[in-house]
């Protein structure tokens, strides 16, 4: 193959010298070609989000660094969202979406028919966070010469790959418009370096401003402006980042951004907006503060890490009892969970790991007030969510629904998720399987859900819909689901021996 691919890369220089050539555009599968001009491979993209939280100051320049030809990134992405079963209609000669009615035949045999579109509009949100990170990333990097999508839209191929912002009419879906994408990939793309997305009230916000600029001419004399603010619109910090020439490129600092985060003294999501004056270069990114200091309080909250004597006791006589499970499910254990979404498909790529494309949330649910969240995926999650364990509620009463839901591959729509509350014998019940206990002063998004959940149960509103029994609580700590093997029998280049 490789002798092949130079001596077509060789042919193609010899008869239009014009341009320039490469033999492939591939994974990792292949062989480096030497006599490319240029490399299109996989190595160079993806977020490290699964061993490290999100941050902004990382790129792939140790990557690239191995090839002296310039590299271009293989496919981008292959984030996946959940389908959007509103575009069957959409199919009206001969080809139909039968890919897409079985997938909603298994939604709703799980009895989550009427989540469909929130699960798409959820899983979206997390989908677009992600292509935002990776191809900022990608723009920090000194001498990339470029990234390459599959497509902007989906591809209804190999086990159906869900991986486009819009559909395969190229069609918006709802949750990203062209604007939103244009503010993180076009010609002028303001940057921010953050070290992290998550403070707490005792320490000060920085980000240093670059732009990723190759439009048609240098910008001559360019204002760079900020603003912090919430989503209310209540500006907390505004000013100028600098002034210069920018050059056509990369890696060029417009300035820095500082704001001291002391004083605000109830958890807050906050977003810092850049602009680049006299053009339309804008981009933005939401971050976190919470207080230094919390109080837990339990009052008359009983908690445990499993439904033992104490806690039927306590339910049995009217009480209130938290279980804290992380580390100790076994009912949906076997359902692997990232903070990023599946990749590609979980049929193609044979049930690797992601199972899950994000969490929906009402989030208007009164636990929420102190622990400000949108009803889907958003950076603070990350502590925990990622790979943390879910529990599958297939044994529950068919109109329950958890408080945190995971969605799971479309494959398999398992009803799963991380808290959820319930009536129990003659008490009131919470439980999760997130770890909201452990480390509480590092891990200060776990201990403001924490606290969330005990001053929501010491509330009057704590009025749980759902009773279940004991019964069933149990099973998540007993059963075994098992795992399921639903995929293709074929295989994509990447799980396939190297071709040499």
């Amino acid at each position: 193959m490789g002798s092949w691919v130079s001596k077509f890369v060789d042919y193609w220089k010899a008869t239009d010298p014009r341009r320039v050539y490469t033999g492939a555009s591939v994974g990792n599968s292949w062989q480096w070609q030497p006599r490319n001009e240029f490399h299109v491979k996989a190595g160079a993209r993806g977020l490290n989000w699964t061993g490290a939280s999100p941050e902004s100051m990382s790129d792939y320049r140790a990557r690239i660094d191995t090839v002296k030809q310039p590299y271009v990134s293989h496919e981008t992405g292959q984030w996946c969202v959940f389908p959007n079963f509103n575009e069957i209609r959409k199919y009206t000669g001969v080809n139909k979406a039968k890919n897409f009615e079985i997938f909603r035949d298994i939604l709703n045999d799980n009895d989550m028919s009427s989540l469909s579109h929130d699960f798409m509009m959820a899983s979206g949100k997390l989908q677009a966070l992600c292509y935002k990170h990776e191809i900022e990333k990608t723009l920090r990097t000194p001498d990339y010469a470029g990234f390459q999508l599959l497509a902007l839209n989906d591809y209804s191929g190999q086990g159906t790959a869900l991986v486009g912002l819009i559909d395969v009419f190229f069609e918006e879906k709802g949750y990203i418009n062209a604007a939103e994408f244009h503010r993180f990939c076009s010609p002028t793309v303001p940057l921010a370096r953050i070290p992290k997305f998550v403070y707490t009230n005792a320490e000060t916000f920085h980000a240093d401003i670059e732009v990723s600029h190759f439009g048609k001419a240098p910008l001559a004399g360019a204002k760079t402006t900020y603003t912090i603010k919430d989503k209310y619109g209540k500006v907390y910090a505004h000013g100028t980042v600098g002034t210069k020439n920018v050059p056509i490129g990369n890696l060029c600092p417009l300035g820095s951004v500082d704001m001291n985060l002391a004083g605000i003294n109830t958890p807050v999501k906050l977003n810092l907006e850049v602009r680049i004056e006299g053009c339309d270069a804008i981009n933005d990114w939401d971050f976190w503060v919470y207080p230094s200091k919390v109080d837990l309080v339990e009052k008359d909250v009983y908690t445990t890490d499993t439904l033992d004597q104490k806690a039927l006791s306590v339910l049995k006589d009217g009480g209130k009892v938290l279980i804290t499970a992380a580390g100790k499910i076994s009912y949906g254990k076997e359902v692997v969970q990232y903070f990023t979404p599946v990749f590609w498909n979980t049929s193609w790529f044979k049930m690797r790991p992601p199972h899950t494309t994000g969490i929906f949330l009402n989030e208007y649910h009164p636990l929420f007030r102190e622990f400000p969240t949108e009803y889907h995926s958003n950076l603070q999650w990350w502590e925990l969510l990622n790979k943390a364990q879910v529990m599958q509620f297939t044994d529950f009463p068919a109109g329950f629904q958890p408080t945190v839901q995971s969605i799971d591959t479309w494959f398999i729509s398992r009803k799963i998720g991380m808290l959820f509350e319930a009536n129990v014998l003659n008490g009131k019940l919470m439980m999760t399987s997130m770890d909201i206990t452990s480390q509480p002063d590092k891990r200060v998004v776990a201990r403001q859900l924490h606290k969330a959940i005990l001053d929501y149960m010491n509330a009057d509103n704590f009025r749980p819909a759902t009773t279940v029994t004991p019964e069933q609580i149990q099973t998540l700590f007993t059963k075994v689901a098992g795992d399921v093997k639903s995929y293709t029998k074929d295989s994509p280049d990447e799980l396939k021996p190297k071709i040499n």
